[in-house]
């Protein structure tokens, strides 16, 4: 590893010295045809859908998802790992592609500032794709929003179908994190400004058009998903979708842009597929499933990101997305730092934005051992999907070689690959243990076994993913949930996938509870419907689904100087 005598260069400094090549060159080297590259300036591009036609008979790469521990506030570094290991794979040879969620601009602007990973392994131009990229976020808003508007001028002019106002479900969005706007009233002032209701709005990466794009299969899949959405009911009980509004047409309209994956590039000009952004707490926390189409017969290996922890992300990339897809996955990176397992230990409180504690950072191998349960049981959870773990211990300059060492010895026991990458200092090089470590596991012979069959009633379905996945002793069903279980079931919507709605801070539902807890069951509060993305969600716990901002936000620091470049993002 390269200790930095001095401080890195902040990651806009990086990206910025980095030499880009043209992203037709980027196309080509990953082998898309140039017909079915949509240059959006010189370094991004959107890539035709008929491309995977156009690839379906090259060979299948081995699919790898990135997941990770549970998250602390320090973050652990998914996505510049996934960036690192990409840049990994390049240097020992190997073709690699990278898929990757769209940042929100929410948290940008928020206390999170940018995903495009860090230091030298991050995705160029950074600034490109932390603010606007192509425009996807805003046409997944527009088309979200016309259809609340389409529902609100129904109701205005009559409500033929009969919607009971009581039941409407269907909220605004917005790219942006305000929390004055979870909560409003709309359709005051005059008879023609339209009927007065309770509502609000939530974050883009939280509606459910996104998640549609996220899952669609083709344009068509897409058009067919915007009809099912259900934005609420009859007085008689009946669904009311998009379809029965009329809206779902010029919805899809909206999105024929946004449903093409972009193309990009890391710092070393390996390609990147930059496509969808949904919510890792309400949905399903993964890119979209045509960027991994477009992207399996585009390298040897096909890398993808899922959020949050292995429990979350990384179980709805198995139990949803793989499905939808219909690809099979090879091997899961496991990400974990010291400085997470020391926070898991429960001896330390550390916040986003603050120093680390002194006695944090000191040489302390008992710390990590206080924290190793949680690292084996994410471990766990991956092994029970039948796919072989990676743990990539992301490491940086402060840590001791005797921790690394813990956390190498637990990771083996449990039957684990283990790889220690320094790829933020040190780019690609930093990460070729790591590929090393990938491509052994990649050729494991492996039987992936999703956690529930698909004609599973709901109700097994979220009491496994609670027993078989957090480790919950049981399901608790709310009276109101019940309902609407029995709800769903009577409208022919009890085979469909489940997502659990909880915190991401602990493998329960509850943040305080951390580590690898043991005898609690999971509180089921209420259920609700997302016909189109085709999933139902238990929610459990209190679910923000449009942050505010933080008493400094990181747009206070983000500018523009006199030369047109952007300054203050991180």
């Amino acid at each position: 590893m390269t200790v930095p005598t001095t401080p890195l260069p902040s990651d806009l400094e990086i990206a910025r010295a980095a030499t880009l090549l043209p992203i037709t060159e980027v196309a080509e080297a990953a082998g898309l045809p140039l017909e079915r590259i949509e240059p959006y300036g010189r370094n991004v591009a959107k890539i035709d859908l008929a491309v995977i036609d156009d690839l379906a008979d090259r060979p299948r790469a081995k699919y790898v998802v990135i997941t990770a521990v549970t998250p602390t506030p320090l973050g652990e570094g998914k996505t510049t790992t996934s960036v690192g290991l990409a840049q990994g794979l390049q240097q020992i040879g190997k073709r690699a592609i990278l898929a990757l969620r769209q940042p929100s601009m929410g948290p940008t602007f928020g206390v999170k500032g940018g995903a495009a990973g860090a230091g030298y392994s991050q995705v160029v131009p950074m600034e490109t794709l932390n603010l606007h990229l192509t425009g996807d976020f805003h046409a997944v808003t527009a088309a979200h929003n016309l259809l609340a508007a389409i529902l609100d001028n129904h109701l205005h002019f009559g409500n033929e179908l009969g919607i009971d106002p009581r039941s409407i479900a269907w909220r605004r969005v917005l790219d942006m994190n305000d929390r004055s706007l979870r909560n409003v009233v709309t359709g005051l002032g005059q008879r023609q400004d339209g009927i007065p209701q309770q509502t609000g709005f939530d974050i883009t990466a939280a509606s459910e058009v996104m998640v549609i794009l996220a899952l669609a299969t083709s344009l068509q899949d897409m058009r067919e998903r915007l009809g099912r959405i259900v934005v609420g009911y009859t007085y008689a009980g009946a669904p009311v979708t998009a379809e029965d509004l009329k809206a779902a047409g010029a919805m899809a309209v909206v999105m024929k842009d946004a449903i093409k994956p972009n193309l990009m590039q890391t710092i070393e000009n390996g390609p990147v597929l930059i496509h969808a952004g949904p919510f890792g707490n309400i949905a399903t926390g993964n890119s979209s499933v045509i960027a991994d189409r477009v992207g399996v017969h585009a390298a040897d290996y096909l890398l993808t990101e899922a959020g949050f922890g292995a429990d979350m992300g990384a179980e709805r990339f198995f139990n949803i997305k793989c499905t939808t897809a219909g690809l099979t996955p090879d091997a899961a990176v496991l990400v974990v730092t010291v400085r997470a397992l020391k926070t898991h230990s429960g001896r330390y409180k550390v916040a986003s934005g603050q120093p680390l504690p002194p006695e944090m950072i000191a040489e302390n191998p008992d710390d990590v051992r206080a924290g190793l349960p949680n690292l084996l049981k994410h471990i766990a959870i991956v092994r029970d999907f039948g796919v072989s773990p990676v743990v990539a211990i992301n490491r940086f300059p402060t840590d001791h070689e005797s921790e690394i060492d813990v956390i190498r010895a637990a990771a083996e026991v449990a039957g684990a690959h283990v790889a220690v990458a320094t790829h933020v200092v040190d780019g690609g090089a930093g990460a070729v243990e790591l590929a090393e470590v990938l491509v052994a596991a990649c050729e494991e012979k492996h039987e992936f076994t999703p956690t529930y069959a698909a004609d599973d009633h709901i109700v097994d379905k979220i009491i496994a993913v609670a027993t078989k996945v957090y480790g919950a002793d049981g399901v608790d069903f709310s009276p109101t949930a019940a309902k609407d279980l029995a709800r769903f079931e009577s409208l022919g919507y009890a085979g469909l996938p489940v997502v659990i709605a909880k915190t991401h801070l602990s493998i329960s539902h509850d943040p305080s509870l951390k580590g690898a807890p043991t005898g609690w069951r999971l509180p089921v509060r209420e259920v609700r419907l997302a016909a189109g993305a085709g999933y139902v969600y238990a929610i459990c716990g209190e679910m923000r689904t449009l942050p505010g901002l933080s008493r400094h936000p990181a747009a206070e620091t983000i500018d523009i100087d006199a030369d047109g470049q952007i300054v203050g993002l991180f």
